[in-house]
């Protein structure tokens, strides 16, 4: 009842966007640029966004239909086509990304995450960050994602459909019962083959430097070692272990894939977004690090060992940082 619910707001309000958009276009598009030009905003950040937002509604809007297609000729429950239609989506969107706001990808450096089965750790430092990792694994490198998302995303229709028909979970961050929610997780990465890799995003939220410091702060009062030891990042947040050792168990046989890319920062809200778009944007530049399974502690031993390859991943962060400032 409560995904009734949800989808019969979600899904009118995506199409009204969608069509709303598309007809104010002629009134927004000179609003926006002159609003823009008033405050000496000569790259028109405010219509970039609005102009990725009008192609990010119909093509979410086109996912929508092709999911209901597939419904209707009783294909609801075929992953492959789903999968189609998700790295269909995920390409889409990138283009448009890139159409749109100049935003573009100048470096992806992926290929040791296949094959899998792979546990995907990825930094989480903007809200693009499930659509780049989306298009590294089914454009660049043909793979099934299942990703760990916050429940809060079921509000997007195309993320709520699409990705209820695929192996994914949503958790509850505000679960009563942690055990259940990381059960599930466990159980997500269970039956994983050569062409999945599961994702998850140990942050648990995007980055900012403002969480950096109240979660050191929260870190120190339970464990003050620990806190000292993470205190160097200066770019990531500090990781919260169980979910990653969740999904991490759920598939003994599963290599770790620590992630980490830069060019989204400062798009952690819509705010950052327009400031990050007022001047001429940062490449996009992913990289990722393969490590064996054998390699992987298990138990408590996982929490220091994921503190350190994520400190080795906030100092790659910052050597990338520095290539293109220079």
């Amino acid at each position: 009842m409560d995904k009734l619910r949800r989808r019969v707001v979600s899904v009118p309000g995506l199409f009204l966007f969608a069509i709303a958009l598309l007809a104010t276009l002629p009134l927004w598009l000179p609003m926006a640029a002159l609003a823009d030009l008033v405050r000496g905003r000569l790259r028109l950040p405010t219509v970039r966004l609005l102009a990725f937002g009008l192609g990010w509604a119909w093509i979410e809007s086109a996912g929508v239909m092709t999911a209901a297609f597939l419904w209707i000729t009783g294909r609801s429950r075929n992953h492959a086509a789903h999968y189609r239609l998700m790295r269909w989506w995920a390409a889409r969107l990138m283009g448009t990304l890139r159409v749109t706001t100049g935003i573009r990808v100048a470096q992806v450096d992926a290929d040791c995450i296949a094959p899998g089965p792979v546990v995907l750790l990825c930094r989480h430092a903007s809200l693009a960050d499930s659509l780049l990792s989306a298009w590294v694994a089914t454009s660049k490198l043909g793979m099934n994602p299942r990703y760990v998302l916050k429940r809060e995303l079921l509000a997007d229709p195309c993320l709520d459909i699409v990705g209820g028909r695929l192996p994914n979970y949503f958790l509850d961050r505000q679960a009563s019962d942690s055990l259940l929610e990381l059960e599930a997780v466990r159980s997500l990465s269970a039956d994983m083959g050569r062409d999945h890799v599961a994702v998850i995003f140990p942050e648990g939220t995007r980055a900012s430097a403002r969480k950096r410091e109240r979660a050191l702060i929260k870190i120190g009062e339970r464990d003050p070692e620990r806190a000292k030891r993470l205190n160097q990042m200066r770019h990531l947040l500090p990781v919260r272990p169980a979910g990653s050792a969740a999904l991490v168990a759920g598939c003994p046989q599963a290599d770790v894939v620590i992630g980490w890319h830069v060019g989204f920062e400062g798009l952690d809200t819509f705010g950052g977004i327009l400031r990050h778009l007022s001047r001429s944007p940062r490449p996009i530049r992913f990289c990722s690090r393969r490590i064996a399974r054998a390699d992987v502690p298990a138990g408590e031993a996982f929490t220091r060992w994921l503190d350190d390859v994520w400190l080795q991943a906030d100092q790659a962060v910052d050597e990338l940082l520095k290539i293109d400032d220079r």
